[in-house]
């Protein structure tokens, strides 16, 4: 189901015993997991009833501890696990105990797992357990009028009436990022004023075009070593008000297609970004690629607050880095 499926079910007073929350946009990820939270504790204290696990570091004895615990002063817990499929370390099992775990819970209403993934193999027993209708698909909107339809809800949400066009030239203007189109929305309901409808005039002015040429281009100049105009056009990128995470978005998944390329494999797509990627992905080994998704994600921990630099110091060392 969509994460604003999801929402629908919750709010009519369904919740599963375990959510499976799929897909490679971390925006509609963390939607889906704060409805179900929001659902599974309310107004109940998380101290004791909240779990955040990590697969890399939870063992399948470790799992099975967190989810036989009871919850305190409250009727429900929730766990939280991520990633749940590392490539070594004793947590090979993990997904084994996640599907016998599945089985366990149906019969239990006092905890709701939630497994976190950004991709998964739906042939594998674990992904199975979940079955479809508790299985949450967050990948982006693929198309124009699927980006419109996202802009129309997400406005619906934060209670902004949007005049006709407005969110065509939203969706134009922003492109597949959603969360910089979650806060240009708000932007421009501000410049409208309280309770005023947005128009397309209204979104002009306060909207920056930042699509996709300014991403493509800080991309380009990554792969082609050009640190310089990489730094450059990043600060352009934020000043025009491009949100970090939506940066970084961009920056993963332009390193996996190289390393892609770099592993072997194919990249569909016109001839001339072909020839283009093959052209950045010669620039690399196969290790520094791995080395450079590596700090991509190092990064990510950093934007949720691991480190203690600003943003834009934490966007400009990556670039640095991943320029070499």
């Amino acid at each position: 189901m969509t994460p604003e499926a999801l929402r629908q079910e919750l709010a009519s007073g369904t919740l599963r015993p375990a959510y499976l929350v799929v897909g490679t946009e971390p925006l509609l990820r963390d939607d889906a997991v704060a409805a179900v939270r929001e659902a599974t504790l309310g107004d109940a204290p998380a101290d004791f009833n909240f779990d955040r696990l990590d697969g890399a570091k939870t063992t399948p004895a470790a799992l099975m501890d967190v989810l036989r615990s009871l919850p305190v002063m409250a009727p429900r817990r929730l766990v939280v696990l991520r990633d749940p499929e590392p490539r070594r370390g004793a947590a090979k099992a993990l997904p084994e105990a996640i599907a016998e775990a599945v089985g366990l819970l149906e019969a239990d209403g006092e905890t709701v797992l939630v497994v976190v993934a950004e991709k998964v193999d739906g042939r594998a027993r674990w992904v199975k357990a979940f079955g479809a209708k508790a299985r949450v698909d967050c990948d982006p909107p693929k198309r124009s009028r699927e980006l419109v339809n996202f802009v129309k809800a997400e406005s619906k949400r934060q209670q902004v009436s949007l005049a006709s066009g407005a969110a065509d030239l939203l969706a134009e203007r922003v492109g597949p990022h959603l969360l910089m189109l979650r806060n240009e929305i708000s932007k421009a309901s501000l410049l409208a004023g309280l309770g005023k409808q947005v128009t397309r005039d209204h979104v002009a002015t306060s909207t920056s075009d930042i699509a996709e040429e300014p991403i493509w281009d800080l991309i380009d100049a990554i792969g082609e070593g050009r640190g310089a105009d990489a730094l450059g056009t990043l600060g352009k990128l934020l000043s025009a008000g491009a949100a970090p995470p939506a940066v970084l978005g961009s920056l993963v998944s332009h390193f996996r297609r190289l390393l892609r390329l770099r592993s072997g494999g194919n990249v569909p797509g016109p001839p001339f970004v072909q020839r283009k990627l093959d052209s950045q992905a010669s620039r690399y080994t196969e290790r520094r690629l791995i080395a450079c998704l590596q700090a991509i994600h190092q990064t990510d921990l950093a934007l949720k607050g691991a480190g203690g630099l600003r943003p834009e110091l934490v966007l400009e060392r990556l670039v640095i880095g991943l320029v070499g």
